[in-house]
């Protein structure tokens, strides 16, 4: 068993707020050495004397880039535990240079997320999203040559881009609806595996004709950028709704704003590009489109998940067992 480290949290005061309750502060204040202080909301500009002994970092958003500099005044620091998801913006190339462990919490980051993405599919098979936009709440979907039989969650085809942590998670959460069939597009995914939590493999461009719903869990890479664009949003069927809970810059939101002023698509955005758009953006005033402020994420009491993922590695750590969540350099390849 390692003894009780030096540990420093190291994320904004907001952030501290919200992701460390009273009970979470006092778990950490069990595993860490004594302290005078274990938050510090500028670790750049944190005491020297407390990088000097800090062996630990619990970091979260409003970190600073763990590059060359600041890792040179942290000369203990062995083992980094993020409390929050993505690690892109926390490492450099020096970081990778030092043998430090790193974990993330994007496994728990995944479960509201997937839960807002379950009830957003739901909701749009009901096509609720149109009554719940415009004033006349009386609006009869239940008629109408653009509706036609494709109105409910029965015999309908969800199609998931990326089988990420959050991907698995929406088809898992899929399962107990067995009127939606559920079809996955990811190069990197296993067949096998796909088949295991209850979804078809495909390739894109098979998948796109065949969904009602397009919902969208690639990382934010070069090469997916824009990877929805004219000629995929072009290829789903009428009706169809796309999903974006992802990243905004996955998506073109010129063509998919055309093709829902058309009214031949509808869409939920959790995420967009530019984020927030601009108020007088044309998207945010179509009655077929919805907008909501990256609210999937983990906010007010589901953030705790991220403060139990970090404390729950540290506490493995200190104990001398393997982390559940580690994160390396060739993973930032394909994820986010």
């Amino acid at each position: 068993m390692t003894p009780r480290p030096a540990v420093l949290a190291a994320l904004s005061t907001e952030a501290w707020n919200l992701v460390f309750d009273d009970a979470r502060r006092a778990r950490l204040q069990t595993l860490a050495a004594p302290a005078d202080a274990l938050h510090t909301p500028a670790l750049d500009t944190a005491p020297r004397d407390d990088l000097l002994r800090a062996e630990v970092l619990v970091t979260g958003w409003g970190a600073p880039v763990l590059d060359a500099e600041l890792l040179d005044r942290l000369p203990r620091l062995r083992a980094v535990f993020h409390a929050a998801g993505s690690v892109r913006g926390l490492v450099s190339d020096a970081f990778w240079e030092r043998d430090i462990l790193l974990t993330s919490a994007a496994e728990a980051n995944a479960a509201p997320v997937a839960e807002y993405t379950l009830a957003m599919i739901l909701l749009s098979g009901k096509r609720a999203l149109l009554p719940l936009r415009t004033a006349d709440a009386q609006h009869d979907l239940r008629v109408g040559p653009r509706v036609g039989g494709r109105i409910g969650n029965l015999d309908r085809t969800v199609g998931i881009v990326g089988f990420s942590r959050i991907g698995r998670r929406v088809v898992d959460l899929l399962r107990p609806f067995p009127g939606l069939q559920v079809l996955v597009a990811d190069p990197y995914a296993d067949p096998e595996e796909v088949a295991a939590a209850g979804a078809r493999l495909v390739p894109l461009q098979a998948l796109l004709p065949a969904v009602d719903l397009l919902s969208l869990h690639a990382p934010a890479l070069p090469a997916t950028r824009r990877m929805i664009g004219r000629a995929q949003l072009a290829a789903l069927r009428d009706g169809a709704t796309v999903l974006n809970t992802a990243r905004g810059a996955l998506l073109d939101h010129d063509a998919l704003l055309a093709e829902c002023a058309s009214g031949r698509l509808d869409a939920i955005l959790d995420v967009t590009d530019p984020e927030p758009l601009p108020p007088d953006h044309p998207l945010l005033h179509l009655p077929n489109v919805a907008v909501t402020p990256h609210l999937a994420g983990s906010l007010g009491t589901e953030a705790h998940r991220l403060a139990d993922a970090a404390l729950d590695e540290l506490d493995a750590w200190v104990t001398g067992r393997p982390p559940r969540h580690p994160v390396h350099r060739a993973d930032l390849a394909h994820s986010a």
